[in-house]
């Protein structure tokens, strides 16, 4: 397989899909009101849709690298920054979550929530043009990443859906969620700084001095 930075890539990968968002809470929401088999077929349009997009995503980045190689210089230092701000958004924002009564979802919704989802779309453009360039023209390595991002995906809102009001409980005590969120925020932190190559650079840096 073609050589990858892992523990920045899945620092990276389980902090976003397995953090709040419009997938997580929302199956969360389901699954409090309706139950996770209700919200089942729900999770399955979210995968599928979150399956697409990352192959989308990685069409697109193979593209964007083949018609300007210096792309991906500049995709690290504005994957570096969009990662470094959701570090900063993740210290001040707070886990807690409301709760709307509404109608149960079906599968068709979670699929194209995925096309309206920025999180989603962004992930998918920063994760292969960033994070798994190496796996640019080999498009089984390529194919299996996004079936592995996808069963991720699938398990965060199973996960979210069937734990829900635990959940809740537990991050909305101030304490909890304020350690959560630092936590979050410095392995973000430290995946921007090794995805924009200062660690690598330090770490050649400081023997010197």
């Amino acid at each position: 397989m073609p050589a990858v930075e892992w523990v920045p890539l899945i620092s990276y990968c389980l902090i976003t899909i397995f953090t709040p968002g419009p997938n997580n809470i929302s199956s969360m929401s389901m699954g409090i009101l309706y139950g996770y088999k209700r919200t089942l077929r729900y999770i399955t349009g979210i995968a599928l849709g979150f399956f697409l997009i990352m192959l989308t995503g990685a069409f697109v980045a193979a593209v964007l690298l083949a018609l300007l190689p210096a792309f991906e210089s500049y995709l690290r230092i504005a994957g570096a920054l969009y990662i470094a701000w959701l570090a900063l958004e993740t210290l001040r924002k707070s886990h807690a979550i409301e709760i709307e009564q509404q109608a149960p979802h079906g599968f068709w919704h979670g699929l194209f929530l995925q096309i309206l989802n920025p999180k989603v779309v962004i992930f998918s453009l920063t994760v292969y043009a960033a994070f798994l360039t190496p796996l640019q023209g080999y498009f089984h390595w390529q194919l299996a990443a996004a079936l592995i991002l996808a069963a991720l995906a699938f398990v965060s809102c199973s996960f979210w859906a069937l734990s829900g009001s635990g959940i809740r409980h537990y991050l909305n005590h101030p304490r909890v969620h304020r350690a959560v969120n630092l936590l979050l925020a410095l392995l973000l932190l430290y995946t921007a700084l090794e995805l924009s190559g200062l660690i690598a650079w330090l770490c050649a840096f400081i023997p010197v001095l």
